[in-house]
């Protein structure tokens, strides 16, 4: 008789949600690129569902050029409405302009630090903040984290990076292990 696996109870039977939950949700994240990736698409998720979001990933890498910062601050408006019209995306003006001045933040911020991570993780003292939920009622929507961490994002110029979007963030790149202690994934 095989042992069923106990996952977090967001992670739905959709295989999708069950691979980001088993591989990539609350596994640090020191890479710059990818730390500006799961930054846009929190922001692209808000008001929406976070499996919305990851049905269009790919599309966003490539309408995106990858998430590369570089690229992305330079959009001018020919290429924002390319992005509005296109139909893999969220097509919402405010997010794709965030997005642009985002990643000119983001450029800032790595400029001062050396590198966008060594700058978000002084936010959890460098170290992932291992929380013990014993079910999804028991997980914040927000931290005092987040909101020191939103607080100074906005005061960097940064868009769409209220407190519970920095929460998300901090749960996804593994800032925090949010995991509930009945997930197989918790260790």
């Amino acid at each position: 008789m095989s042992k069923q696996i106990v996952r977090c109870g967001w992670a739905t039977n959709d295989p999708l949600y069950i691979k980001y939950h088993d591989e990539e949700w609350g596994v640090p994240v020191h890479d710059d690129r990818l730390l500006f990736e799961f930054l846009i698409l929190e922001g692209a998720q808000a008001g929406l569902s976070w499996i919305t979001i990851l049905k269009k990933r790919e599309n966003y890498r490539k309408a995106f050029n990858n998430f590369d910062a570089k690229k992305i601050a330079v959009y001018d408006d020919k290429k924002i409405e390319k992005l509005l019209s296109d139909a893999g995306i969220i097509r919402n003006r405010l997010k794709i302009n965030a997005a642009v001045q985002n990643a000119k933040a983001f450029l800032r911020v790595q400029k001062e630090f050396g590198s966008f991570d060594k700058y978000i993780w002084q936010f959890v003292a460098g170290k992932t903040k291992k929380n013990s939920r014993k079910n999804l009622k028991d997980i914040p929507a927000k931290t005092p984290e987040s909101d020191a961490m939103s607080k100074d994002l906005i005061k960097r110029g940064f868009k769409f990076v209220g407190s519970t979007i920095c929460y998300a963030f901090m749960q996804a790149v593994g800032m925090v292990n949010d995991h509930t202690i009945d997930c197989f994934r918790f260790k």
